[in-house]
């Protein structure tokens, strides 16, 4: 009895135990085993709200870089900066950039190309301010208001010669004298200067290469401005005045048989002949006519041309001159121009006026107009009352 109860109580022990432990084919008892971390849903809910923040907090970011890229730099003093000509605004963004102008050259040629701006900026230097708005610095650039630098002022009278001229410039601090005329006798090509271009290359007998291609005019030009600039301005002028020609200026002077230099010679001529504004046509006629005719100008402008120096009076002796430049002895045209005409000795010479006249002689009461003759008879007569003309002015004076 008692082995069979103490086995009992063994096989009941055995009983508990087992109690304990999930049969092997027994389905488990549901959340019995769960793990003790959030649920798969629970950690996809986060893992969106993490990339929706992250993507969030980009664009925040992007937003603020660029508002603070475009915003207006730290206010500070005005600064020199200089669009070059032929620099691309984008370059120049990055000069902005450098100078503390604006924040960030990036942004700033990204809202160029946005707003469809930079093409019309102009070239110069401006005064920038730090601080100053995006579309104020656009406007300025636009607009072209650049700083007025300093510059050189100079009149060139018409008629001057070239010596005149460099002569002129070396009074005014502007340039040396002999290297202005040595560099303007360089046959060279002056930039973009078209008229000079037909200077003959084949006439050694010129005194001064670019003689009459200067134009008289008022220049004013930036200080320092080398004698090269100096000339390539000048030489511009002249394009510039014969751009206000008529249409086809040049096919009167090709009717003529006629080159550009020719012509500029016979301006020349005029311009140092006449004062009054009506007669020079009359005396372009002139010229043509008596070299249709063979003879010889005899210019006496030509003549103070090939001496040393002016006179005030010349004399018969001083037309004796071995020069090309002497109309009495040579026959034809001089070399070159003697002198830089103006605009309407340039047009009596395409347009002169269609007369039988072959002489002129100036009166000599101080109106500085002249008196026409046909002949040589003729001629003298007018000499004649030139002199009886000054000799009443000399009366009239006295009295």
């Amino acid at each position: 009895m008692a082995v069979l109860f103490r086995d009992f109580i063994t096989m009941e022990e055995i009983s508990l135990d087992r109690s304990d432990q999930q049969p092997v084919n027994e389905k488990p008892v549901k959340n019995r085993n769960r793990s003790a971390g959030p649920s798969r849903g629970r950690i996809t809910f986060w893992v969106i709200v993490s990339i929706l923040g992250f993507f969030i907090l980009l664009a925040a970011s992007a937003l603020f870089y660029v508002w603070n890229g475009l915003r207006p730099a730290s206010q500070g003093e005005a600064r020199q900066v200089e669009l070059k000509k032929g620099m691309s605004p984008f370059k120049f963004a990055e000069t902005l950039e450098a100078e503390g102008i604006i924040r960030d050259s990036f942004l700033f040629k990204y809202y160029l190309r946005l707003k469809d701006e930079g093409p019309r900026f102009q070239a110069g230097v401006y005064a920038l301010n730090p601080g100053m708005d995006k579309d104020t610095i656009i406007t300025v650039l636009n607009a072209g208001e650049t700083l007025k630098k300093e510059t050189i002022r100079f009149t060139i009278p018409e008629g001057f010669t070239i010596e005149q001229i460099a002569d002129t410039l070396s009074k005014a601090g502007y340039v040396d004298k002999e290297a202005f005329l040595k560099l303007a006798d360089t046959d060279r090509s002056w930039g973009d200067a078209e008229a000079a271009r037909g200077i003959p290359k084949d006439k050694p007998s010129l005194k001064h290469r670019l003689e009459g291609y200067l134009f008289p005019e008022t220049y004013e030009l930036e200080k320092d401005s080398q004698p090269e600039a100096i000339i390539i301005r000048m030489l511009m002028e002249l394009d510039h005045k014969l751009d206000s020609l008529p249409e086809n200026w040049e096919e009167p002077m090709l009717e003529r048989g006629i080159d550009f230099h020719a012509l500029m010679t016979i301006a020349s001529l005029v311009e140092r002949e006449v004062v009054v504004d009506e007669e020079r046509p009359i005396v372009a006629g002139i010229i043509y006519n008596r070299l249709d005719k063979g003879m010889p100008l005899q210019i006496d402008a030509s003549v103070q041309y090939a001496l040393p120096a002016p006179k005030e009076r010349l004399l018969e002796e001083d037309t004796k001159v071995d020069s090309p430049y002497n109309t009495y002895r040579v026959k034809g045209m001089p070399p070159g121009p003697i002198a830089s005409p103006s605009l309407k000795s340039i047009e009596a010479a395409l347009f002169p006026e269609d007369t039988d006249y072959l002489y002129y002689v100036t009166k000599k009461d101080g109106s500085h107009e002249h008196l026409f003759g046909r002949t040589l008879k003729e001629h003298n007569r007018n000499i004649a009352k030139s002199k009886e003309s000054a000799k009443q002015g000399g009366a009239n004076n006295g009295n």
